[in-house]
């Protein structure tokens, strides 16, 4: 599925006809794959009849998404998440109309994914059995594109990489001082060089991210051969972390992608990123209108908001979170091609990934779908709805956790599965 895909459809099902028939109208297989998924939520099982019925027709549907990036995060790198547990998630973002697997892949902590250019660097993975094969990528990437979702490949760079050096300890800048990567070394942008080629053979997304989030320099001023690289190169740790950047965004350009970086990067030094650059919003509201001001495209994941790991954070609070606030020009809007809710690895691994994730980021989903004057301006009128789309997933077989409740909840008494 390329980025932008048209997504719309038209959904007739009458209540009269021989035969009777429901009628999908869509330009593109996504905006088919769109309908069904809408088609499928007005179906039930009648257990008197035993047959599949319908609910209220007739029905005359015309829908398309609001945003063309709908996006949802897992962290591999936190913990390790099975090949299955990761079809389990898109599935359930296809449910919920959801177009973007943001695949977090590696961090500080594990590299877990098989590079074949630079083969020692899974050595960093938490053990033989955690890891992701190239066949195994290839099969994710092709699992969700049969759904109608593209998966978004992540390696953040210079920070969040310590688990880099276990196969190559010589893109630490010491044995003892160990991220972020050695900004000194030309090995260190042959080893990214790499993985990105070795990416674009499987990752065929528009973009790849390159994080370049809360980037620590103090190891770079304390390693004696880097200081000196430094002084040699008239550069302060600043200057450093934005060459790294911009070195980093011309090798991911040179193998065909478009790039996404956090907004670490764009606060430090905007006016020098690569204008294709999308900056992805995370540490408050305040930054995607001077994102979009500056003339660079933005995603919305204010942490406040639309992070699931923040176990406190209600579905309200998801379902309410507007992508433009604060944002009124028209050409402005336009540039927040959407947002993504985020289940960083920490707290959660495949024994209840799907239960802290559901059914808040379907709150965020439908923010993210709808027209914003069809969003209800109190979540009341939302509760019924949502209810019975938890209720789906888990009769499709998705942990989704009750609402009453924050993430993770567990069901408050017996009673029926919308009552929870």
């Amino acid at each position: 599925m390329s980025f932008g895909a048209d997504e719309s459809y038209n959904l007739t099902v009458p209540t009269t006809g021989d035969p009777l028939y429901a009628q999908i109208e869509a330009q593109t297989v996504f905006g088919a794959l769109q309908a069904l998924q809408t088609f499928g939520q007005l179906c039930y099982f009648d257990f008197t009849s035993r047959l599949i019925e319908l609910n209220s027709a007739p029905w005359i549907i015309t829908d398309r998404p609001r945003f063309p990036y709908r996006g949802l995060l897992i962290d591999t790198a936190r913990h390790y998440l099975p090949v299955k547990i990761i079809k389990g998630v898109i599935d359930a973002m296809a449910y919920s109309k959801l177009n973007v697997l943001h695949w977090h892949i590696v961090d500080e902590q594990s590299f877990p994914i098989e590079i074949p250019s630079y083969p020692r660097l899974w050595n960093g993975s938490y053990s033989y059995s955690e890891r992701y094969t190239m066949s195994d990528a290839i099969d994710i990437v092709r699992y969700a594109e049969k759904r109608g979702v593209n998966v978004l490949a992540e390696i953040d760079v210079p920070g969040h990489a310590r688990s880099w050096g276990v196969g190559y300890p010589s893109l630490w800048p010491s044995e003892s001082c160990k991220e972020p990567l050695d900004v000194s070394k030309n090995f260190t942008f042959e080893v990214i060089d790499g993985i990105l080629s070795d990416f674009s053979k499987i990752f065929k997304f528009k973009f790849v991210h390159l994080g370049g989030d809360e980037v620590n320099t103090s190891c770079w001023t304390t390693t004696p051969h880097i200081e000196g690289w430094l002084k040699n190169n008239h550069m302060n740790v600043s200057d450093a972390y934005r060459d790294f950047v911009l070195r980093s965004q011309k090798i991911a350009i040179s193998h065909g992608y478009d790039i996404i970086n956090w907004e670490e990067t764009f606060n430090s030094f905007g006016d020098k990123l690569d204008p294709k650059t999308v900056v992805h919003n995370w540490l408050g509201e305040d930054v995607a209108p001077k994102v979009v001001a500056a003339g660079h495209r933005c995603i919305v994941s204010n942490q406040d908001k639309w992070y699931l790991d923040h176990l406190d954070a209600s579905w309200e609070g998801f379902y309410m979170n507007e992508p433009l606030k604060g944002i009124n020009d028209t050409k402005q809007q336009q540039l927040v091609i959407g947002g993504e809710v985020c289940m960083w690895g920490e707290e959660i691994d495949a024994s209840d990934i799907q239960q802290t994730i559901w059914p808040r980021a379907a709150a965020a989903a439908e923010r993210l779908w709808t027209p914003i004057e069809k969003h209800a301006n109190d979540t009341r009128f939302v509760t019924s709805r949502l209810a019975r789309f938890r209720c789906l997933l888990n009769q499709r077989g998705v942990a989704a956790a009750p609402l009453a409740g924050y993430g993770r909840a567990s069901p408050s008494e017996p009673g029926p599965c919308v009552r929870q």
